[in-house]
């Protein structure tokens, strides 16, 4: 079983406009996904919905992986990552992320937490996958 992880999966939402949406959310994400981003749940409508705003506002970026974690279904990582909006702004934010493989090895669940390392504060939730 070949598996996703967030380095991909991020790339291919954020970073490669190039991919269809609904072809990247596909590729990494399971039907029922859920995600927790600093408290707040989305179910995968939702999510769909902050990534499609997320492409229409970031014009590149990129991820560093510090550490990556993952046993049976379980996944877990830390990684910054970095991006440049459309205005000329940039945002950096760390992420701490405890996730759920689907047994397909897409992305079932994600817990994720936030540190805004740079940036403003209406630009929260840039830097994760919510």
């Amino acid at each position: 079983m070949s598996r996703t992880a967030i380095v991909p999966a991020l790339t291919d939402l954020l970073f490669r406009p190039e991919v269809d949406l609904d072809t990247a959310i596909d590729r990494h994400f399971a039907p029922g996904y859920r995600q927790r981003t600093d408290g707040v749940w989305a179910d995968r409508a939702g999510f769909v919905e902050h990534i499609a705003h997320l492409r229409s506002i970031v014009a590149g970026g990129g991820i560093r992986l510090h550490e990556e974690l993952s046993d049976g279904s379980r996944y877990a990582d830390r990684h910054t990552v970095e991006v440049c909006k459309t205005d000329g702004s940039t945002v950096e934010m760390e992420v701490y992320l405890f996730g759920e493989f689907a047994p397909d090895g897409r992305f079932r669940r994600i817990e994720e937490t936030t540190l805004m390392l740079s940036g403003s504060a209406t630009d929260r939730g840039l830097g994760s996958a919510r």
